[in-house]
């Protein structure tokens, strides 16, 4: 750690005694879990491909069961992971902190695993799928039959094929993942929330995030702006580590448990 032990105790307590804390968390967080980072993600068959032609609605428009093998491929992923001693150092902290919020840049649903409620989403979330023509959620289906899937509008459920939904007679849609592409600006209740909560902040934890996505990466100068003691929490310097309060060099799962440990009674 870039702290010696007397300054990481003053950053442990600062953090721990905020009436009001911030979470923002990135891809960094879910590593030692064993989840890819988004452009990790591109092995195997996937190799020939960028993150670019896989994560557009332009690409979606062109090859939709293509993209949407991809998202399935990166859903086993995850469900082979679990949450590690960060995700469950944060969810255990909150149950007694009920003045933290918790703002994600990852989509892969494991801070919930962990434990923890409320959670903001801003890129979306790899377990829903989005209907295009009416823009309700759904739950991607465990019985998932491949292919491209569709939506019967005002329904719950997700259908096989177009075919078998125009046989309804009813408004049909099809099915993409649940993700903000590139080019797709971020849900706006989230955004608004994720910025009213870093103006209200005391402190704000920033961890495993590159500080390189936009715009989830201003919340923590904009917290700043409005008087918040930013802590970093990485293994390597980042884009933010020369504008935040303090640096934490670790990772996730090394780190909160100690930064979040409860002090003696």
């Amino acid at each position: 750690m870039l702290l010696c032990a007397h300054e990481f105790a003053a950053v442990a307590e600062r953090v721990q005694q905020a009436p009001r804390l911030l979470v923002l968390t990135g891809a960094g967080m879910s590593a030692e879990s064993g989840v890819p980072t988004f452009r990790e993600a591109q092995t195997g068959l996937w190799a020939r491909f960028s993150p670019e032609d896989l994560a557009t609605p332009q690409a979606f428009a062109a090859t939709p069961e293509r993209v949407l093998d991809w998202y399935r491929w990166r859903r086993d992923l995850v469900a082979k992971a679990a949450p590690n001693a960060g995700h469950r150092a944060l969810a255990q902290w909150q149950r007694g902190h009920p003045g933290m919020d918790l703002v994600t840049q990852n989509v892969d649903g494991l801070h919930q695993r962990a434990g923890s409620t409320g959670v903001v989403e801003l890129h979306g979330r790899l377990s829903h799928l989005r209907c295009e023509q009416c823009a309700q959620s759904l739950p991607w289906p465990d019985d998932d039959p491949g292919g491209v899937l569709w939506h019967q509008c005002g329904s719950g459920s997700v259908g096989g094929s177009r075919k078998s939904i125009a046989a309804l007679a009813a408004p049909a849609g099809r099915l993409r993942p649940d993700i903000v592409w590139f080019g797709e600006a971020l849900p706006a209740a989230a955004w608004e929330h994720a910025e009213r909560r870093a103006r209200e902040a005391d402190v704000v934890l920033v961890v495993g995030t590159s500080g390189l996505v936009h715009p989830a990466a201003a919340l923590p100068s904009i917290a700043q702006r409005a008087g918040a003691y930013v802590v970093e929490v990485n293994p390597q310097p980042t884009a933010l580590s020369p504008e935040v309060d303090a640096c934490v060099s670790g990772t996730a799962a090394e780190v909160l448990p100690q930064l979040l440990a409860m002090p003696p009674a």
